[in-house]
């Protein structure tokens, strides 16, 4: 066999080892970050940190998972680490030395700390989960945490909703459960009021910034920023009026900003601009023309929206057609493009003497660089063994006219390709909508190159990257993108006439599961279907998504959620008689994005026309289960739905 030419195999999945979180110290000097591993047998993960320093890489802990909070100063981390004997409802915090020693228990919280952040006065400030039916938990005796905790276990049969949403994705029912904001000391106090939900914070010096919204019995959009002296733990409204959605809160040069939408052109998908936040006003200083963080997928990495200041700037992560890019802003946030190429950026710090970035390609899982003077240095190869010998399947580009657009897709041939043989195809609609597919490594698509596929995979309307106006499908769900997705098809199979146009199969999560369910209920040009975490019926949806009082609706092109007729006329089940491609359904029982009930409505409507289906689902896991799902998970999820192709499209076929 050709030591280049290996094939993916999906059980690589548990072999991959992920860089993830960068963290700067005060001085930018070192980055620590931690790193991923799988542990199939256990069927779980585990994390370990690591520190760039000097241009050298060197492990920091092992053996026990760890995760970055905040640096406590150059040379001191403080870690979480997980441990059998941990107390409930409790973080324990640990200090570790860049120099080398064991970590030292820095300070127990007593509460699930999500985020710690050392501000430039010395204060340290945590977001930690409460409920509000039980806000000074954290201040409660070892005996009243110990009843507390029977009385949780007593009723664990039992919910009790009262407000909506009443569950989040991933976190079972929610009801009651907010994120508050804590000054950490020699004790903890708790800033924010127990039904106020934080979700994001800022400091600066003496003052402490919070954004969030207070729930009562259904959710608000609108946001509220509040201030608080640190000093005295005094608090004041900064921005109370119901105007805008709001994302991040941030402070340059002593003014706070914030990312907020009023959301009244493009509705909830709208991009979010940079205010100026003063006199409880919000005054627009900048506004985009694309979204300011990555939304360019893959199935081997995690990806979050990013701003940071350094030196009296701002930068930005930006997606801009089908790729990252990386803006610093000058001081009247005019953008300059500092890094723009294809693939993703997950992550970035920037240091005294150059960026550092966790950015991913097509040739494998991401890693770190280091970018300076125009020149990029890879700096990791985690999953090199992994990856030796692989062969990977370089995404070729294919432009296509659609309608009034010009649209970009990709095309990966199959590992041993052979020009006059016949081969089968998947198409892979990305989810979103407004979400995007670069030139960047995608496990799941060379598994399948590998196994034998062409795959092809496009961004239609809808998709980001190329600003409001073309991602914005309201009301046309179901015409616009379907229309372009049989054009793409259309499109591939001129420029490759050795696929085979009667074995072509296609697949899609979330808004791309929507989309699987409509073409299967408007052609039968595909030979199978995998449908994932789907959409199939908007009217239940809004009244169960834990985004249903808000995204439904809205993606429909009305303005209520009463409005049956046209949440109707949009969804899949109506014309689910029409359906004859058989379609295997893949769901979790714990998503609450795309719930269950989306999935089992149309499986059990194809089952009863007459058509060929077969559904999985997966307990405990939630709407990541392809990118963050337990090992064993996301390995049985591939092997079903490859199974499913290659019983539709290879049956009889010698590979």
């Amino acid at each position: 066999m050709n030591k280049l030419n290996r094939a993916i195999e999906i059980s690589d999945l548990a072999a991959y080892r992920l860089p993830m979180h960068l963290c700067e110290n005060p001085s930018a000097t070192v980055v620590a970050f931690e790193v991923q591993r799988a542990d199939n047998e256990k069927n779980a993960y585990h994390r370990d940190i690591w520190v760039l320093e000097n241009g050298a890489l060197r492990q920091l802990t092992a053996t026990s998972d760890a995760g970055i909070l905040a640096w406590q100063d150059e040379r001191h981390l403080l870690i979480s680490r997980h441990m059998p004997e941990d107390k409930r409802g409790q973080t324990y915090v640990y200090c570790i030395s860049l120099d080398g020693g064991e970590a030292v228990l820095w300070k127990t919280l007593p509460f699930i700390c999500t985020a710690l952040e050392k501000t430039s006065a010395g204060y340290y400030v945590a977001c930690g989960q409460i409920d509000a039916s039980a806000p000074d938990l954290y201040m409660a005796s070892e005996k009243e945490r110990e009843d507390y905790f029977k009385e949780v276990d007593k009723n664990k049969d039992y919910a009790v909703l009262d407000e909506v949403p009443y569950w989040a994705n991933g976190m079972r029912f929610t009801n009651k459960k907010r994120t508050a904001v804590f000054l950490v000391g020699d004790t903890c106090r708790r800033l924010s009021e127990p039904l106020f939900d934080v979700a994001s914070i800022a400091t600066d010096k003496d003052t402490l910034y919070v954004h969030g919204a207070k729930m009562k019995s259904r959710l608000s959009l609108y946001g509220q920023i509040d201030a608080y002296d640190l000093k005295t733990g005094k608090r004041h409204v900064v921005y109370g009026r119901r105007t805008h959605a709001m994302t991040k809160l941030f402070v340059l040069r002593h003014q706070l900003y914030v990312l907020a939408t009023d959301m009244k052109t493009y509705g909830i998908n709208e991009t979010a601009s940079i205010y100026k936040v003063e006199e409880k006003e919000l005054k627009r200083v900048y506004q985009p023309q694309v979204s300011l963080y990555n939304s360019v997928l893959s199935d081997t990495i995690e990806s979050f929206g990013k701003q940071l200041v350094y030196n009296d700037h701002l930068y930005s992560l930006a997606t801009v057609e089908n790729r990252t890019v990386l803006y610093r802003f000058d001081e009247k946030f005019k953008p300059h493009v500092l890094w723009d190429r294809d693939g993703m950026i997950a992550d970035f710090v920037i240091t005294k003497e150059q960026i550092v970035l966790l950015y991913q390609d097509w040739k494998g899982p991401g890693n770190l660089y280091v970018y300076a003077q125009k020149k990029l240095r890879q700096v990791s190869d985690f999953s090199k063994e992994a990856m030796a010998g692989r062969f990977v399947s370089k995404p070729l580009p294919i432009t296509y006219t659609s309608g009034v657009d010009k649209l970009t897709g990709w095309v990966l041939m199959p590992r041993n390709f052979q020009p006059h043989k016949k081969y089968p195809a998947v198409l892979d609609v990305h989810g979103g909508p407004r979400c995007a597919y670069g030139a960047t490594f995608f496990h799941e698509m060379q598994v399948w190159a590998s196994r034998g596929y062409f795959v092809f995979f496009t961004n239609i309307r809808g998709s980001d990257g190329r600003g409001d106006a073309f991602a914005d499908i309201r009301g046309q769900y179901g015409a616009i993108d379907y229309q372009n997705l049989m054009d793409f098809t259309d499109a591939v199979l001129r420029k490759y006439p050795m696929i085979d146009a009667g074995r072509i199969c296609v697949t899609g999560g979330s808004y791309g599961g929507f989309m699987t369910n409509w073409i299967i209920t408007h052609t039968n040009r595909y030979c199978c279907a995998a449908s994932q975490r789907s959409i199939s019926n908007w009217i239940s949806m809004s009244f169960i998504a834990d985004i249903g009082p808000y995204f439904g609706f809205d993606q429909c092109g009305t303005k209520s959620p009463f409005d049956f007729e046209t949440q109707w006329r949009f969804s899949p089940l109506r014309y689910a008689q029409n359906a004859k491609t058989p379609t295997l359904f893949i769901h979790s029982d714990e998503d609450y994005r795309c719930p269950l009930d989306q999935g089992m409505q149309m499986m059990q409507a194809l089952t009863v026309h007459g058509v060929k289906t077969r559904m999985v689902v997966f307990h405990g896991e939630n709407h990541e289960l392809s990118r963050s799902g337990k090992p064993q998970h996301r390995i049985r999820r591939l092997e079903e739905m490859t199974g499913w192709f290659d019983d539709h499209a290879c049956r009889g076929i010698k590979k």
